[in-house]
């Protein structure tokens, strides 16, 4: 684990991305629009934005990133305000899979001059055809300077025979596959793209005449911004001056037209913050009716008036589905309580001091405290939104023992987890999955992690919690193993990042 805001164990997203277009000070609002993603990556974040120089008469691309959070490498007010100038800017905050963390060659946005002109570009997703594309083109003297799949986009565009400069990324967007949220920025425009499945969220937006492009729309509110749109799946955006002068966006299509789109389910279970719009719909409302859902099919029933039942959350990304268990529960008379039996330290640091004995349950206690007198001779029912390897939760459910309650169940606002993501989640191999080492015995998952009981949530009702509209669908292979687009059979071999 070598992140800091996201708990050890969880699924890992790769990454968020924010662009604006035609404010005077791009770089700050970037700045503010990364703090906002953090959660989306804790490894490293970068700004580029495009300066005009009056007195040289061209584009210059000023660049900063590094390792750390948005705040440690952006702490120099001066770097915002001298050091990045220009109207237009994209960022990304990274999260890396194994192997690559240290590789600063992998921090984005890339930076590349070529025949057409400056461009950035900064990804959000996985390209499930990476291994082969970049063999290819190292076969024709391609040298790659990253070991990230993102790289790939920028020498399809270069090579292109295409004469206008979207064509180019037109048709690098045509021959990839896998999932794609991207920003690029060219010398004079902002183009932002989604992949034909909309596997991953892209919102636009609009604030003091200037156009946004983020993630989510957590990244909006920060800064004051109005949210406009989605980004569709399969379309390509650009804006440039003249579309601040008119106020259409200019639209471009992708060729590889996908039947139904498929936005990852994860983005509603645990990836985006609640107070995001993402894929149009407003996550608060989703995660909520998660919980309610699991209340419905997996209570917790008292037994009499003295059974005193507490629910708490595992903070923070339980928090709104647990207040949705509570709301149901109490609502069907169950009588029982919402309690902040966990509190969570949110200045956690990298744990440098490791002991070879008990350093999970040593990086549990750094996160989390019981608070005791809620949970003492009490039946406790804890809420989380996943279980992956289980390693975590185990520790987590002992530390809660530690507080003397009567009785330890455990609510999951998914179901088991039993295959890995292709499609810009990080998950661990099938055979580290606890739901795949126990062959999907629910009881003996519940035995491993020392609980009373254990139960997900159903597949249907985990649909059922999500907004479905004509050509609406989600991905739902990290549960059921149906992936919309093939996967590379090496794929599982590769540690590139995102």
């Amino acid at each position: 684990m070598r992140t800091t805001a996201i708990e050890e164990g969880k699924p890992r997203c790769h990454c968020g991305v924010f662009g604006v277009f035609g404010h005077p000070e791009a770089s700050v609002m970037c700045y503010y629009g990364l703090q906002a993603l953090q959660h989306r990556g804790q490894e490293s974040a970068g700004i580029v934005t495009s300066e005009w120089l009056e007195d040289r008469e061209k584009w210059r691309f000023n660049i900063q990133k590094g390792t750390g959070l948005v705040s440690d490498i952006f702490k120099d007010e001066e770097v915002l305000r001298d050091g990045l100038k220009g109207s237009s800017a994209i960022g990304h905050n990274r999260y890396s899979t194994t192997g690559s963390a240290d590789n600063k060659s992998n921090i984005q946005p890339f930076v590349v001059n070529y025949k057409s002109g400056n461009l950035a570009l900064a990804h959000n997703g996985n390209l499930t055809n990476y291994r082969k594309l970049r063999q290819k083109l190292q076969d024709e003297g391609t040298i790659f300077q990253s070991t990230s799949d993102s790289e790939i986009l920028l020498h399809i565009a270069a090579r292109s025979r295409q004469k206008e400069q979207i064509l180019q990324i037109k048709e690098a967007m045509e021959t990839v596959e896998g999932a794609y949220s991207i920003v690029i920025l060219t010398d004079e425009s902002l183009i932002a793209a989604r992949d034909p499945n909309g596997f991953r969220p892209l919102a636009l937006g609009k604030v003091d005449g200037a156009y946004i492009v983020a993630s989510e729309t957590c990244a909006f509110d920060i800064i004051g911004a109005e949210y406009i749109r989605d980004v569709a799946p399969g379309e390509i955006i650009v804006i440039d001056n003249d579309v601040l002068a008119s106020g259409e966006v200019k639209s471009y299509w992708i060729s590889k037209k996908s039947s139904q789109v498929h936005h990852c389910i994860f983005e509603f279970i645990y990836f985006s913050r609640p107070d995001s719009k993402v894929f149009g719909i407003n996550v608060d409302r989703v995660r909520r009716k998660l919980g309610k859902l699991l209340a419905d099919v997996n209570p917790i029933i008292p037994q009499s008036p003295d059974d005193k039942v507490v629910i708490i959350s595992v903070p923070d990304s339980s928090n709104t589905c647990t207040l949705g268990y509570v709301t149901e529960s109490n609502k069907r008379g169950r009588n029982v309580r919402l309690e902040l039996g966990l509190i969570r330290s949110h200045y956690v640091g990298r744990t440098f001091i490791q002991p070879q004995e008990n350093h999970r349950e040593l990086k549990v206690k750094t996160k989390f405290n019981t608070v005791k007198g809620v949970l003492n001779g009490r039946k406790v029912i804890i809420v989380d939104d996943s279980i992956v390897r289980g390693t975590t939760s185990k520790q987590l459910v002992k530390l809660i023992k530690e507080a003397g309650p009567k009785e330890v169940h455990f609510r999951v606002s998914c179901p088991p987890i039993k295959f890995p993501c292709y499609y810009g989640m990080d998950f661990p191999s099938r055979e580290e999955l606890i739901a795949n080492r126990f062959e999907g015995d629910i009881e003996a998952i519940a035995k491993e992690l020392g609980v009373d009981s254990l139960a997900y949530l159903p597949m249907d009702k985990l649909i059922a919690s999500a907004p479905v509209d004509e050509g609406r669908n989600y991905c739902t292979a990290c549960f059921d193993g149906n992936y919309p687009i093939p996967i590379d059979p090496d794929a599982s071999k590769n540690e590139n990042d995102q």
